[in-house]
């Protein structure tokens, strides 16, 4: 047995076969009986959610199970590398056997390269899925199951690929090709065939690990993403003037002809333009709700509710303040309770 070193690897001859065994990829070579004997104005509400990153979808061109930019770098280099291995094998097995004074003849052993090399390449799919589902599997023991299993999947088709390719390339050249099968010729092949997977596997694990990386540096170096508003706040924008307001701050609301005048707990009061109606569908979430033709109140504040013999009632709020409602909306309020208006209180418009 020898060993030849040569400039992607080593070359090892024992009489019947040659393999060559690169830093990244094994090139396979030919079974045994084969080879050679070498804006309006208008309240703004604080509701309005960004679009997110979403995460990439399934398919053929990003996800677990589709080929993206980064798969097809990497099919190509894996490619490059196992295509430039087989012609120095090849060239070099050609040599070894002329200084035996054998027949040069690089043509076969250039036809046994490229008829292994393109099983894999067809292959290579497989390793990656593999690779990519023993990274999110935890336990060593999953992980080499997997791989046991993908080893075995791709030894089996790989050899029958290889089997009937090199048949049928024959067969239309008008030759004849015998595997002779038998169980040390598979072994033989098999044996190559779990380096080629171990050396691959390797590198679809490294490239994987620095594309990860990739990405978290990405990621950490990017700007961190715009929070939604808080669900609790709302904006009310009069020209250039925009006020930031608690929902739980507003007693109640009223219309003023083209505008909406916000009457707040702690007595202030802002104008803005826009319609009650718009008002009341953005602030029923808060339990502000319609009690008048003309008014919304907010609910949470109220503190009691005088139902008049008319129908209309009148409700008090947690700081005092009193606002008169329409028997039309009295439903609204009516499971609130009932309790007499404090002396000296102001009524609202009904």
């Amino acid at each position: 047995m020898e060993l030849l070193w040569c400039c992607h690897g080593f070359l090892l001859l024992d009489g019947t076969t040659n393999a060559v065994l690169g830093p990244g990829l094994t090139s396979k070579m030919a079974d045994t009986e084969n080879a050679p004997p070498a804006a309006r104005v208008e309240p703004v509400w604080d509701q309005n959610r960004t679009r997110g990153d979403e995460p990439p979808a399934a398919g053929t061109s990003r996800g677990s199970f589709g080929i993206s930019g980064g798969d097809r770098m990497m099919f190509a280099a894996i490619a490059a590398v196992a295509l430039a291995i087989g012609i120095v094998n090849a060239f070099s097995g050609a040599q070894d056997a002329a200084w035996r004074g054998d027949s040069y003849d690089i043509g076969r052993r250039l036809f046994w390269e490229m008829s292994s090399i393109a099983v894999i390449l067809l292959l290579l799919p497989i390793l990656i899925l593999a690779v990519r589902r023993m990274r999110r599997t935890p336990g060593l023991a999953a992980q080499a199951a997997i791989g046991a299993i993908a080893l075995l999947g791709f030894s089996t088709l790989h050899i029958t690929g290889m089997v009937w390719v090199r048949k049928l390339a024959l067969w239309l050249a008008g030759g004849a090709y015998d595997f002779r099968f038998s169980l040390a010729t598979v072994l033989y092949e098999f044996r190559k065939d779990a380096v080629a997977v171990v050396l691959i596997g390797a590198t679809i694990w490294l490239l994987e690990s620095r594309r990860e990386l990739k990405r978290a540096a990405i990621a950490s170096s990017a700007p961190p993403a715009p929070q939604p508003p808080s669900p609790d706040l709302i904006w009310l924008r009069d020209g250039t003037s925009r006020i930031r307001v608690v929902p739980r701050d507003i007693l109640w609301v009223a219309s003023a002809g083209n505008y909406i005048e916000y009457s707040l707990a702690d007595g202030t009061q802002h104008l803005i333009r826009g319609t009650l109606a718009a008002a009341e569908s953005e602030l029923a979430r808060f339990s502000i709700v319609r009690v008048h033709r003309t008014k919304l109140a907010n609910l949470d504040r109220v503190r009691g509710v005088d139902l008049k013999p008319s129908g209309d009632f009148e409700l008090a709020f947690d700081n005092g303040q009193t606002l008169g409602g329409s028997r039309r909306y009295r439903s609204t309020v009516a499971a609130l309770g009932s309790r007499t208006a404090p002396a000296g209180s102001a009524t609202g418009d009904q």
